[in-house]
């Protein structure tokens, strides 16, 4: 079933405005903000670091603890952007029902509004973090409740489809605690939400997406390829999911590996099954198949850092393998996932340049050096010295990649197809 929603957008013939073409499709409205976030949320961090550890420069007197924002951005005000860019995209195309192009506006314009004035209150009232975050949360609900029209549209239901629905409320929820917390500043809140925002919204999303993606890019460049998605996969990762979440927040990190070990080796299996050492025929979809494999060793690394903790060496690993997860994988399996819609719906060819494949790896790489900054016998100027070439590796390599995919949001489709 279609329901008549107008995809009013420009005509792909003639010449086009600027902003014709980059309002004319979702993922362009929400991948560029998006791309300019991947910068601005890291040089936050980079300031700071390069201020008060390293003593190259003044840092302003933050509204808020730095790393309360920088959690917040990264959790909330960065990966978002590329969820709901792919969301509407890609649900239309599984349920068969139409967008209108105003949603997709109501949603980013919003969003766009509120974090330019949550990154201004961070250097002038704490009052205006939590009115941006109020305003982009606006934005949010609407992205959630016009997808969730879609959705529950047709006869048919696309149970993948409604799992990101859902978990795109349950972000959004977790955000709206974190900003509470914020006006409150109530530390125990922010953690409780933090780990929300990774464990029962970000982790939990991007495992349906790859559950759904990664077989199917990989059935369209390997011949020959069988299909592998066990009906019980995903509920028994999210359920491990919300388990390491419980034990986290019950502070019973010693034991959350009873969680992550089992997760960690049911994702290797996957990997195995999915067919990483074939994917190397196609850089773009090595990209999504090597994130995965980080996202095993992260697991492990999580489980081994509980054993730690319950031997009597907690705080070994610091946050070491909460960095590996949201860089190592959850970062580079945007890259790779955006960089694949990106060229894909800009009418170019399906390859990813050297710039793309080897600002990946690099990326994975900058995933590490974090992690490896959070071992405990670094204090001081080492631990220091690794957070700034972290944080100054992930600008060099995330400005390489904008510089490559920005423009094309905002071009027209090199074969002239809308889109």
């Amino acid at each position: 079933m279609v329901i008549p929603i107008s995809r009013a957008g420009p005509s792909p013939t003639g010449p086009q405005s600027t902003w014709a073409v980059w309002t004319s499709c979702p993922h362009r409205v929400m991948f560029l903000p998006g791309a300019l976030q991947l910068i601005a949320a890291i040089a936050l961090v980079a300031w700071e670091v390069g201020g008060r550890s390293l003593g190259l420069w003044a840092t302003p007197a933050w509204t808020v603890p730095p790393a309360w924002s920088h959690a917040y951005l990264m959790l909330f005000g960065l990966f978002p952007w590329f969820v709901f860019g792919f969301a509407m995209t890609a649900i239309p195309n599984w349920t068969n029902v139409r967008i209108a192009r105003g949603a997709w506006l109501a949603c980013a314009l919003p969003m766009i509004a509120g974090l330019v004035l949550f990154h201004a209150g961070l250097v002038a009232h704490r009052e205006l973090v939590v009115a941006g975050g109020a305003l982009q949360l606006a934005g949010w609900l609407a992205g959630c409740v016009a997808l969730a029209r879609i959705v529950f549209a047709g006869a048919g239901r696309d149970a993948q489809a409604i799992s990101i629905v859902v978990l795109l409320f349950v972000g959004g929820l977790s955000a709206a605690f974190f900003l509470a917390a914020i006006a409150r500043l109530d530390a125990d809140c922010v953690a409780l939400s933090a780990n929300a925002g990774l464990w029962l919204f970000l982790l939990p999303l991007f495992l349906v997406v790859g559950h759904r993606m990664i077989p199917f890019f990989s059935s369209r460049v390997l011949s020959g390829y069988a299909m592998y998605r066990p009906s019980f996969s995903l509920p028994f990762l999210g359920a491990a999911c919300v388990t390491h979440y419980l034990l986290e927040s019950a502070s019973a990190t010693g034991w959350t590996w009873i969680a992550d070990a089992p997760m960690a080796a049911w994702v290797g299996w996957l990997v195995w099954k999915w067919g990483l050492a074939q994917s190397f025929r196609a850089r773009l979809l090595a990209m999504l198949h090597v994130s995965l494999t980080v996202l095993a060793a992260a697991l492990a690394f999580s489980a081994v850092a509980s054993l730690a903790t319950l031997a009597g060496y907690p705080g070994l690993f610091g946050r070491g393998p909460l960095h590996l997860l949201a860089v190592g994988y959850i970062a580079a399996m945007t890259l790779g996932m955006v960089s694949r819609v990106s060229l894909g719906h800009a009418g170019r060819a399906l390859e990813a340049d050297a710039m793309t494949w080897y600002g990946f790896l690099a990326l994975i790489g900058v995933g590490v050096v974090r992690a490896a900054a959070d071992f405990a016998p670094l204090a001081g100027a080492p631990r220091a010295a690794l957070l700034g070439v972290s944080a100054l590796a992930w600008i060099v390599v995330v400005t390489s990649w904008a510089v490559r995919f920005v423009p094309l949001y905002l071009q027209p489709r090199r074969d002239a197809r809308p889109g």
